[in-house]
């Protein structure tokens, strides 16, 4: 059973930065997109961007030109570099990995953006 473990959230003031980290419990070579997505209070769930096997990413309009994902396929690890953050940023941010019928959820870290 593959898992993800989400780590580097926390409370960053408004023009900061974070960058979270989803370690994956298996090889992630063959696994074909990966991806952050995020739900605000009382929101739905929505895209923040895609990255797939072959390093192409893919942004929501509201963080395109802030926040880059990228991968290390050594570490297993998927990363969201957060740069100039705002207080609608605010949310829990979760790690998906799709690849074939596989599609896991991490548990989801809290970054809080104060103004």
């Amino acid at each position: 059973q593959v898992q993800l473990v989400e780590s580097g959230g926390g409370l960053v003031q408004a023009g900061g930065s974070l960058r979270l980290s989803c370690t994956v419990s298996r090889n992630i070579l063959s696994i074909n997109v990966m991806g952050w997505y995020r739900q605000a209070p009382e929101k739905q769930r929505e895209l923040v961007g895609l990255i797939t096997s072959g390093g192409i990413t893919t942004y929501a309009a509201p963080v395109r030109g802030r926040f880059t994902i990228s991968r290390d396929n050594g570490k297993n690890t998927l990363y969201l570099q957060m740069n100039s953050l705002k207080a609608e940023d605010t949310a829990v941010y979760y790690c998906n990995v799709r690849s074939g019928s596989l599609e896991v959820w991490g548990q989801g870290t809290l970054v809080t953006v104060s103004s």
